[in-house]
């Protein structure tokens, strides 16, 4: 580890000495490529100066504490060792942590989707509900949110909810939120007081760029046209500006009616089936590496439930890290940081574990 440190700090030297050459400063696209691989190395490199300033001040300490004849600069040192002793495992701790390998996809905006699962009316009221918790906290956050496509239903509910949100690390923030969210609560109808469990099905995929996902047009794609609908069939307009698009080879249909020019709902919903592909692509590699690995955090996979909203006891639950919030509501107004911290802490756990296998 050592000697990969060392090398990572000959690096961050040279790009700091490249980005002060006057050529380079005159050249901004080749200016922000050194400054951000400058910046993604540059909390390493702090961690391992402080590591080995650490690990000198300890071993300065200890050698003064077993010469120094008098007494109390020996007390003195065998202070300044103790403390710089302590300090060492939680700073070499956190540079296994930043040392371990990114997610390609963390810097990436997300295609999030919200469908109603299981629970009829009561699934599309609760899909509305987690639609808008995610955008409460993509607007705390000051990320952007372009609605994809949004099927609402006769009720004031959602059947399917897809939105472009964009910002800063928006895939690494939001990527275990991926699978079945569930509800237990007494619907408005349910004159007996009974509680009913419905459930919602959350993905969250990166947005795929032109060069991840290529697609031939001509061959691949059967891109259907329909008249746009509102809830319960009522008419939304009479042009033929509704898209509905085929992938042939893997069967995938994506459709976009919210705008009312044709060439802007296609371009949504290639969006959306472009992210869909990539998804796919993003956990075959997966598992073919790794078959992903089955710790709390979990696999991502739609089916699995990950999180519980119980409105009687005002509890929200997230089942894969056991974290056990008491402030639904504010939960469902975005505040979802405690949950996002508590499951990328997890996840770095659980691969330093892995590394430590290695």
């Amino acid at each position: 580890m050592i000697d990969r440190l060392q090398e990572l700090e000959r690096r961050y030297e040279a790009l700091g000495e490249q980005m002060a050459d006057p050529a380079i400063a005159s050249d901004p696209p080749r200016y922000r490529e050194l400054a951000k691989a400058w910046s993604d190395i540059e909390p390493v490199v702090r961690a391992y100066r402080l590591l080995s300033q650490t690990t000198r001040r300890r071993d300065e300490a200890r050698t003064m504490a077993r010469e120094e004849t008098d007494e109390q600069l020996r007390t003195l040192a065998r202070e300044e060792e103790t403390e710089a002793e302590a300090r060492l495992p939680e700073i070499e701790a956190e540079l296994r942590r930043l040392l371990l390998p990114s997610d390609p996809n963390d810097e990436k905006n997300v295609v999030l989707e919200v469908r109603a699962g299981t629970g009829g009316d009561e699934a599309s009221l609760f899909a509305a509900e987690i639609f808008r918790m995610y955008i409460r906290y993509a607007e705390k956050r000051g990320w952007r949110i372009e609605p994809l496509s949004v099927h609402s239903t006769g009720v004031g509910g959602l059947k399917e909810g897809i939105a472009l949100v964009s910002g800063d690390r928006v895939f690494s923030r939001l990527k275990f939120e991926s699978g079945v969210h569930r509800v237990q609560r007494v619907p408005e109808t349910e004159a007996s007081g009974r509680i009913h469990t419905s459930a919602v099905t959350v993905a969250v995929m990166p947005e795929a760029e032109d060069v991840e996902v290529q697609i031939d047009e001509g061959k691949e794609l059967r891109i259907d046209t329909f008249c746009s609908s509102g809830p319960g069939g009522q008419s939304v307009n009479t042009t033929y500006s509704a898209v509905r698009i085929t992938h042939l080879p893997s069967g995938l249909v994506v459709q976009c009616q919210d705008e009312k020019s044709f060439h802007k709902n296609k371009a949504k919903a290639l969006k959306v089936l472009k992210s869909r592909l990539l998804d796919i692509k993003r956990r075959e590699q997966q598992e073919a590496a790794a078959k992903e690995r089955k710790g709390m955090v979990g696999s991502g996979d739609r089916s699995e439930k990950i999180r519980t909203y119980n409105f009687p006891q005002n509890r929200v639950t997230d089942h894969r890290i056991g974290l056990t919030v008491h402030q639904l509501d504010i939960v469902l107004d975005g505040a979802l940081d405690e949950f996002l911290d508590g499951l990328e802490s997890h996840d770095q756990a659980e691969r330093l574990k892995e590394e430590a296998r290695v």
